[in-house]
């Protein structure tokens, strides 16, 4: 049976004028509307579309996915608030539903919010709510340092930027292991650093070891070869300089250009790194 509020593999069953009737097995046909259809398409077809429920609560198709499914985490903005709850952008034609309930705060309109979608099983109808805490930590954390994992940023505190790792877990960003900018909302790769014993896990943006200091290596002999072959920044350099320049810190900057100076692809004049001929 498709899933409601997830992307589906359904066959075209039959055609209408108003699009196209798609084979829902147990919950009937589901009309894909006319304005996904691309030409050609016919009984048979075999189309990958998102199932949601209409204004009118009709199951229906679409080919566009929103920007958070059933079981994902998303950051949406909030379109308008009513006398029952609030209504978020999630890039659908028909907005996606938080009750007062199941807001952490009390949403105001034109502000978005970090939210988890789900399925209300007793209505069929997709919602969200902005207290993500049941749904995390609610297994074990068995990261191993250095592990790659994905990251949404999700709130600033005053140690850091906490973070929802894999729609799993919590995390937390200290500021010492942040050396580039970071909005609510954004989602990027990032690294385990530690999962203490208390299940508190510690996150970096950097990739472990000289696999970091390989990557920001290349990133500077490319720099230089992009402006001249010469840059404004040694390893002398001030802490925030280099971080605005390429978002690590200065140890892992040392490093990298360290390296780059014993293989002798570097050298230091007058304050600038230049490359060496």
């Amino acid at each position: 049976m498709p899933d409601i509020g997830k992307v589906n593999e359904l066959d075209v069953s039959r055609l209408s004028e108003h699009g196209l009737y798609l084979d829902g097995g147990e919950l009937g046909d589901i009309l894909l509307p006319q304005r996904y259809v691309e030409e050609g398409w016919g009984v048979g077809d075999c189309l990958e579309v998102f199932i949601f429920l209409d204004s009118e609560d009709r199951l229906t198709a679409s080919t566009v996915k929103p920007f958070a499914m059933v079981d994902e985490f998303g950051w949406l903005r909030v379109v308008s608030v009513t006398a029952i709850g609030a209504f978020l952008d999630w890039g659908l034609p028909k907005d996606l539903f938080v009750p007062f309930r199941g807001q952490q705060i009390r949403m105001v309109e034109g502000r978005s919010y970090a939210v988890r979608v789900y399925l209300d099983t007793l209505t069929n109808r997709i919602v969200a709510t902005s207290k993500l805490d049941k749904f995390l930590d609610q297994t074990p954390a068995t990261y191993a340092p250095g592990e790659a994992v994905t990251l949404m940023i999700c709130a600033k505190t005053d140690l850091g930027f906490k973070a929802v790792i894999n729609d799993t877990h919590w995390g937390m960003l200290f500021f010492n292991k942040v050396f580039q900018p970071l909005q609510c909302g954004q989602c990027l790769e990032g690294y385990i650093q530690q999962v203490r014993e208390d299940g508190k896990i510690g996150l970096s943006l950097d990739k472990p070891g000289y696999e970091k200091v390989g990557d920001l290596s290349s990133e500077i002999l490319a720099y230089l070869e992009a402006n001249g072959g010469s840059m404004p920044v040694t390893d002398k350099s001030l802490p925030e300089t280099i971080s605005s320049m390429f978002g690590v810190s200065k140890k892992t900057f040392k490093k990298a250009l360290g390296a780059l100076y014993k293989a002798r692809k570097v050298t230091f004049e007058n304050g600038s790194t230049k490359l060496q001929s």
